[in-house]
């Protein structure tokens, strides 16, 4: 059998090396993404207290990651997603339907106590398969 070699992949390389993360690796037709949170490209959180510009922003950076890889949303099967604000998710989880159009991932929503700074209101991971 042979062994797939990894393929990294960072949207952004200085903010990440400082926080010791990959965005993406991809081995195979396997993609996993790094939880994608509202940031600039310095790292400096953005839409602070906004949680659905926060959910938009965390779709824009994923969507430039699945590009990368030539994928859409479409390829995505399972999607994670964390909130510090469960309530206020629920009330904006439709927004989903303009990202996934076709079909929905299988995934989980977690409210947590708290994400990477305290600004962050929601983080998105994905699993791709292509």
């Amino acid at each position: 059998m042979k062994s797939e070699k990894p393929e990294y992949f960072c949207l952004r390389p200085e903010v990440e090396k400082a926080y010791g993360y990959s965005h993406a690796v991809k081995i195979g037709h396997s993609i996993k993404v790094s939880g994608a949170v509202s940031m600039d490209e310095e790292g400096t959180p953005t839409a602070v207290g906004d949680l659905l510009q926060q959910m938009k922003n965390c779709y824009s950076d994923l969507e430039k990651v699945l590009a990368h890889y030539d994928c859409t949303f479409e390829d995505v099967v399972a999607e994670n997603v964390f909130t510090t604000d469960m309530p206020g998710f629920l009330e904006n989880a439709a927004y989903r339907n303009s990202i996934y159009t076709q079909h929905f991932p299988t995934g989980t929503w977690l409210e947590v106590k708290g994400l990477a700074l305290p600004e962050f209101l929601i983080e998105i991971e994905l699993e791709v398969h292509k």
